[in-house]
């Protein structure tokens, strides 16, 4: 099971992490849990609300059931109307959020995790994630026992809620009016792995209404096998279907389909930040790409950065997660940015990542330069990268460490690159290098994981 996004801070609970509420779905994440939160978020919006609905949807997990009718009953039981839209990728609840004139727009999902967990995110009217400030004060909102009770609503005043299950078509045609108009995918044969999750249905549905052969894998969710050895994270039987099949390009979604990780037709994943270099890189060719730049995290490879700054383009990096890659896109004006993970943003189709809009820009390029995914999509070379997670006792203050900062001036004249941070959900440091020689790196990393066991582990 992967880590949650909830910390103890003192007595109380801190409810939004990275991406929203997570955590194991009938254990933290309880029906009551999921109940409340609804409730406070949906006092947050009725301060702002102008048609007073809130649009839900979610991914294939079993327990979506549970949290959804609870979040049902929590909107309702505090005067929101809400509509159910059922299974359906992250992205899509974004746009049809915004589509739909909601106040709001929720979606259930885990993401990438097994099935055991899930997770609530919550996007504004316009299909925003939530900024820091809004999720505090919805945070608030939850812990204030009088304020749940006295917004409840009686009598007329109680919210209603109906399922509408053809707003799928919305999105399709979102999604094909991001491909170019003058190209298609006739000829082109895809192997498209969703996971089991939220994009079973659209994904195929649209490559296949834009000509191309699709092969599909893991597409036949019975809400245990999300992301089960498949998609985003197990690529195995991609990387071997694109073979035997002789396809042009894989693609695999994650369970909520917000993330891509593209396979070449030799069968062998291409890294997410060659991925991000080679789309930057095309839309700056084809005059396209706003703001002189791309966005990608502190996490990504310096060889990236090299390849952009190469373009006369600028790399702006952002903390780790694609809400963070949004505010830097937002603030410079950039129509493009993203995470080594696959999450990848083209703002003039996307609100968030979309693996679905990604793919499709990909095969756009791979058409207009006709070339093949292994040349087309490795424009340049990364730097050796590793990256070591160390359990600790206790979080000491980085900025306290006797002896840190001579350290790490001597990786930087050594023209090694570090990350160097704790995990916000566990006691754990983690160190990130990069540099150009592989054996430098790697005896420089022994010697800073001896030197924080020693300073933090004692």
């Amino acid at each position: 099971m992967l880590e949650y996004s909830t910390l103890k801070l003192g007595n109380m609970m801190k409810l939004f992490g990275t991406d929203g509420v997570r955590g194991e779905a009938g254990s933290y994440l309880s029906a009551e849990l999921a109940m409340k939160v609804a409730m406070a978020a949906g006092i947050y919006f009725k301060s702002h609300a102008i048609t007073n609905k809130i649009l839900v949807g979610k991914d294939t997990r079993r327990s979506g059931y549970m949290i959804e009718n609870a979040i049902v009953s929590g909107l309702t039981a505090i005067g929101y109307d809400v509509i159910q839209v059922g299974p359906m990728p992250t992205p899509a609840i974004a746009f049809i959020t915004e589509n739909m004139r909601c106040d709001a727009g929720i979606m259930i999902s885990a993401s990438h995790n097994s099935y055991e967990d899930n997770g609530i995110k919550f996007f504004d009217a316009y299909g925003n994630k939530l900024s820091v400030d809004v999720e505090k004060e919805i945070e608030d909102i939850y812990n204030d026992k009088e304020l749940l009770q006295d917004a409840q609503a009686v009598g007329k005043n109680i919210g209603k809620a109906k399922r509408i299950d053809d707003v799928i078509g919305r999105y399709i045609v979102q999604l094909k009016n991001s491909f170019p108009l003058e190209l298609s995918l006739k000829g082109m044969r895809v192997v498209l792995d969703t996971a089991n999750g939220a994009g079973y249905k659209v994904g195929p549905t649209v490559l296949e209404e834009l000509g191309a052969d699709v092969i599909v894998l893991h597409d036949k969710p019975d809400g245990f096998n999300i992301n089960e050895a498949c998609g985003a994270l197990h690529t195995k039987d991609l990387c071997e279907s694109v073979i035997k099949f002789r396809a042009d390009l894989g693609i695999a979604l994650d369970g909520d389909a917000d993330r891509l990780v593209v396979v070449d037709e030799n069968g062998e994943v291409v890294d997410g930040d060659q991925l991000l270099g080679a789309l930057g890189s095309y839309m700056n060719d084809r005059g396209i790409l706003k703001g002189g730049g791309i966005v990608s995290t502190v996490m990504s490879n310096l060889g990236l950065e090299e390849f952009i700054k190469g373009k006369g383009l600028q790399l702006f990096r952002s903390d780790v997660g694609d809400k963070h890659v949004l505010e830097i896109i937002k603030k410079e004006d950039i129509n493009f940015g993203g995470e080594q993970s696959g999450h990848v943003i083209i703002s003039d189709f996307a609100k968030t990542g979309d693996g679905l809009v990604s793919a499709l820009q990909t095969l756009a390029l791979l058409i207009n330069t006709n070339q093949k995914a292994s040349k087309a999509l490795r424009p340049f070379t990364l730097y050796p990268q590793k990256l070591v997670n160390i359990n600790v006792r206790a979080k000491k203050a980085l900025a306290e460490i006797e002896g840190l900062d001579a350290k790490l001036k001597e990786l930087e004249s050594e023209g090694i690159r570090q990350l160097i941070r704790y995990s916000g959900t566990e006691n754990k440091l983690r160190i990130l290098m990069e540099c150009r020689d592989a054996k430098k790196m790697n005896s420089a990393m022994d010697e800073m994981v001896d030197f924080f066991q020693k300073v933090l582990n004692a």
